[in-house]
């Protein structure tokens, strides 16, 4: 379920991994080597808050990545 700040809708790391169509383990890989660039935001207890924005451009890139590995 989405949080609201500001006026803005926010993913934790669970629903961004299902929008996506990645485990999590994969997204923290994909984040430490730098494929996603890390959430502006977080929550109180350091967890990772995800916008509309964000999801979107990890959207791109994973369907990217996915594309180029079938075509090798």
């Amino acid at each position: 379920m989405p949080i609201t700040l500001k006026g803005e809708k926010y993913y934790r790391t669970n629903e961004v991994c299902k929008k996506i169509g990645i485990s999590r383990s994969t997204l923290f890989r994909w984040l430490s080597q730098g494929v996603f660039e890390e959430p502006q935001s977080r929550d109180r207890r350091g967890w990772r808050l995800f916008n509309k924005k964000e999801i979107e451009i990890m959207e791109d890139k994973a369907n990217y990545v996915y594309v180029n590995n079938n075509n090798k």
